[in-house]
């Protein structure tokens, strides 16, 4: 009888192993097939927010300047035209990129090449801010991390504490990795965006401009992050 129960428990025993194994199988096999597709989605998710992360701004405090970085013509000089209205800073200053293959392209033809800087400085005026509040830093520059060293020269021999930085929604977030990369030390630098720049963070692979501005700009942080390997055109 004894080694009947023995028997009995042996078989029992196994018949429990071959179901707890099976039942494992399964659930491995539940696991591989569902990963991927749990991957995916996480990935998909972090795409399409990826356009509300590159945009971040601080809050407005007075500082030495308001600086409007080149590029995305009149939306970044109109933002900048309406904080210096608020009081923020007793100038604002314009930087002058340069091209010079469209320029040498250009000049080839005989045909004038108007500075951007130009039409930001008549954007400027026309909103309100007198010519003597305008300055044109000196010195071309081609890229974000030229023109923040620029700006943090200029602050730096007025012995100023902060500038204010305007610039487009995504490109904020590598405005503010490539300050503290380069110029922290040269003082403090809040980054504002255009209210009126189209960007639309939401729903930015919607169209072209926005996807490619995403894509600039992950890869410009990217860069930054590498320490500067790659040297990119301006935004």
């Amino acid at each position: 009888t004894r080694e009947f129960f023995h028997s009995e428990r042996q078989v029992s025993m196994k018949e429990q192993s071959r179901v707890n194994n099976k039942f494992l199988r399964r659930r491995q096999t539940w696991i591989l097939l569902t990963l991927p597709a749990f991957l995916a989605a996480l990935l998909a998710l972090g795409v399409f927010r990826v356009g509300k992360w590159l945009v971040v701004e601080d809050r407005a405090e007075p500082g030495r300047a308001i600086v409007v970085l080149s590029g995305h013509l009149p939306f970044r000089a109109m933002e900048a035209a309406r904080l210096y209205q608020r009081g923020l800073a007793p100038e604002v200053w314009l930087t002058r990129g340069k091209r010079p293959a469209e320029e040498a392209a250009l000049a080839k033809l005989g045909i004038d090449y108007p500075p951007e800087d130009a039409y930001n400085r008549k954007v400027l005026e026309r909103m309100g801010v007198p010519g003597r509040a305008i300055r044109l830093l000196e010195g071309d520059v081609r890229n974000t991390a030229e023109e923040l060293r620029l700006v943090e020269r200029e602050l730096k021999m007025l012995g100023g504490q902060k500038v204010i930085l305007v610039t487009s929604k995504p490109h904020t977030r590598r405005v503010k990795a490539t300050w503290r990369a380069l110029t922290a030390a040269a003082g403090q630098a809040e980054v504002r965006y255009a209210d009126d720049d189209p960007f639309n963070p939401k729903r930015w692979w919607e169209n072209t401009e926005d996807a490619l501005a995403v894509s600039r700009e992950c890869f410009g942080l990217l860069n930054v992050w590498a320490g500067f390997p790659v040297r990119q055109e301006r935004r």
